[in-house]
C-alpha cells in the first residue's frame, strides 16, 4: 500500500475523525513507514493533527453506493465479488467503504470529483494492487504479530496526542471498525517490509555513481535544480501487446486534452492515473533535480510554473507531468542542525509501555508548570546522557533514529514533546536551538548517497510492481449485474 501517510486529521471540538488509508488510496503512511523502517524517504514528515471539522454541504454529493443486482425471485444481494485476486476477492462492500473515505477526502480537499463510474474503476484497481502485495508478502513469509501491530497504532495515537482508548472511540464514532482498521494497518506494515526486502535492500551504489552525482551537484548549484512536480501515470504491463499499448496510449491523450482544455489537474488525476498518490493529484513535492527521472528533466527544461509536459513514454507506460513551482540552491550546501535534550524510559521487566508512557506524561506536567527539564532528566531518564541533563548536543539529518527525528523536527524551540516510542524505549523531547551549518565532505557524499539510493528505489518499486502485478490472476466482476 511506499516511498507513503496513515493520517488522522483534526479541528477543534474534533466532531470527525476522517482517516486516509494506504497508499492504496495516497502512498505509503509515514507514521507507519517511520514506525517500521530504516529512514526511507523521504520524506519529510507531514505533522497533522487528528480530527477533520464537518464537510461542506455545498460541495458535490456522489452516490458511492453499488447498486446491488436484484435476482429473479426478488431477493436482493447484500454483498457481491467486484474482483477476484489469485485466491482472494473483493467485495462491493469493500470497494464502498473505501470509496467513501476517498469521496470525504476530495470533499475536504475542495477537489470536484471525477465521475462515479471512473472512481470506482480507480479505486478498485489500487485495491487489487494493494492486495497482490499483501498476498506476496504472506506467501514469501514477511509477517506483522500482534505486538508489532499494536505497537505501531499506538504510535499513531501518540502522535495524535491521543490515548488508545479515544483513538479508538473516535474511529468508531466515525464508523470505522476497530478490528477491520486493524488489518488494514497491518497490511500497509506488511508492504512496507515487502518493499524493503524485495527493492530497497537490493540497491547497490558506486562511488562512482556518488563522483557523478556531486558533479552534477556542483554544476546546478546556482541555477533552478528543485522542482514540485505531480504527474500521471498510465502504466502498460510489462508483456503488452500493440494493442493493449494503443488503448493505454489513447487513454493517456484523453487525459492530456481535458488538461490543455483548463480541467484541474488534481481531478484528471483522480479518475486516470495508475499512480499510488493518484488521489492526492499526483503530488511529488519537492525534488532535487538528481532525483527526477532523466525523461522528466528533459521535458522540464523548457516548461513554466504551471505547465505541463506532452505525453512522456518510459517502460512503465505513460506519463504527464506538471510543473508547479521551481527554486534554486545556494553554491554552498548546508544543513539544519537541531540542539536538543531528551528523557528516556526504557520498557523493561516490570515497566510496561503504559507505565512508562503514563511517567513521561507527569514529568512533562512538572516541565511545562516549571520543573528544570535537566534536573529531572538527571534523576529519571534511563539515557547515558541523563549525566549532563539530557544534552545529545547538536545532531544532523539522520543522526537519530526516524520516529525521534521527525518529532524533533516539528518541535518549536523549547517547546515539550508528549511521550514518543522509539526501538530505545520512551522519549520527552525538547529541542533547545537550531543552526544552519555548511556540510563537510563526508556527509556530501552521504546525501548525495542517498539521493541516489532513492532515485533508484522508486524506479525499482514500479518495475517491482508491475512484474508481480502480472504474475498475478486477476478476474474483474465490477460490470457484472
Amino acid at each position: 500500500m511506499t516511498n507513503y501517510p496513515l493520517s488522522v486529521f483534526s479541528a477543534p471540538g474534533r466532531s470527525v475523525l476522517c482517516i486516509l488509508l494506504l497508499p492504496m488510496l495516497f502512498g505509503l503512511p509515514s507514521a507507519v513507514q517511520a514506525q517500521l523502517a530504516t529512514p526511507a524517504q523521504p520524506a519529510a514528515p507531514v505533522g497533522v493533527p487528528s480530527v477533520v471539522p464537518s464537510f461542506s454541504q455545498s460541495l458535490p454529493k456522489l452516490d458511492t453506493r453499488l447498486t446491488a443486482p436484484a435476482k429473479a425471485n426478488g431477493i436482493i444481494a447484500l454483498d457481491r465479488i467486484v474482483a477476484v485476486v489469485n485466491n482472494e476477492v473483493i467485495t462491493a462492500n469493500d470497494l464502498n467503504d473505501r470509496l467513501g473515505t476517498v469521496v470525504k477526502q476530495l470533499q475536504k480537499q475542495g477537489t470536484q470529483l471525477p465521475p462515479q463510474e471512473a472512481l470506482q474503476k480507480q479505486l478498485l484497481e489500487r485495491m487489487i494492487n494493494d492486495l497482490i502485495q499483501v498476498q506476496e508478502a504472506k506467501e514469501t513469509g514477511v509477517r506483522v504479530d500482534e505486538s508489532t501491530l499494536d505497537k505501531t497504532l499506538q504510535r499513531i495515537a501518540d502522535e495524535n496526542s491521543l490515548s488508545m482508548t479515544e483513538f479508538r472511540r473516535l474511529l468508531e464514532q466515525d464508523g470505522v471498525v476497530w478490528q477491520k482498521f486493524r488489518e488494514e494497518i497491518r497490511g500497509e506494515v506488511l508492504m512496507q517490509r515487502l518493499r524493503e526486502r524485495e527493492v530497497e535492500g537490493n540497491i547497490n551504489i558506486t562511488e562512482a555513481e556518488v563522483d557523478t552525482q556531486l558533479l552534477l551537484e556542483n554544476r546546478e548549484a546556482n541555477t533552478d535544480q528543485e522542482f514540485r512536480l505531480a504527474h500521471i501515470l498510465i502504466q502498460v504491463p510489462e508483456q503488452a501487446t500493440t494493442a493493449q499499448i494503443e488503448i493505454r496510449r489513447k487513454r493517456a491523450l484523453q487525459a492530456l486534452s481535458e488538461l490543455r482544455k483548463g480541467a484541474e489537474f488534481v481531478q484528471i488525476s483522480a479518475q486516470y492515473s495508475d499512480a499510488p498518490d493518484a488521489l492526492k493529484g499526483g503530488d511529488l513535492g519537492w525534488q532535487a533535480s538528481g532525483r527526477v527521472p532523466t525523461i522528466f528533466m528533459e521535458a522540464l527544461k523548457t516548461l513554466k510554473a504551471g505547465e505541463v509536459t506532452d505525453i512522456l513514454r518510459s517502460a512503465n507506460g505513460f506519463h504527464i507531468v506538471k510543473l508547479l513551482d521551481k527554486r534554486g540552491r545556494n553554491a554552498t550546501p548546508t544543513i539544519q542542525q537541531t540542539h536538543a535534550r531528551h528523557i528516556l524510559i526504557r520498557s523493561k521487566e516490570g515497566v510496561t509501555d503504559d507505565d512508562a508512557r503514563d511517567r513521561l506524561k507527569r514529568l512533562r506536567e512538572r516541565i511545562i508548570a516549571g520543573a528544570d527539564f535537566a534536573e529531572l532528566a538527571k534523576v529519571h531518564s534511563d539515557d547515558p546522557s541523563s549525566s549532563k541533563g539530557g544534552d545529545l548536543g547538536w545532531m544532523s539529518p539522520g543522526d537519530t533514529v526516524p520516529e525521534f527525528e521527525r518529532t524533533m523536527n516539528q518541535l518549536r524551540d523549547n517547546e515539550i514533546s508528549s511521550p514518543i516510542q522509539t526501538q530505545f524505549g520512551w522519549h520527552l523531547v525538547q529541542v533547545t536551538e537550531r543552526r544552519t551549518e555548511g556540510v563537510s565532505e563526508e556527509r556530501r557524499r552521504a546525501l548525495a548517497r542517498n539521493t541516489i539510493r532513492a532515485r533508484k528505489a522508486d524506479e525499482a518499486y514500479q518495475d517491482w510492481l508491475r512484474q508481480t502485478r502480472d504474475r498475478a490472476f486477476v478476474e474483474y466482476r465490477l460490470e457484472e449485474k
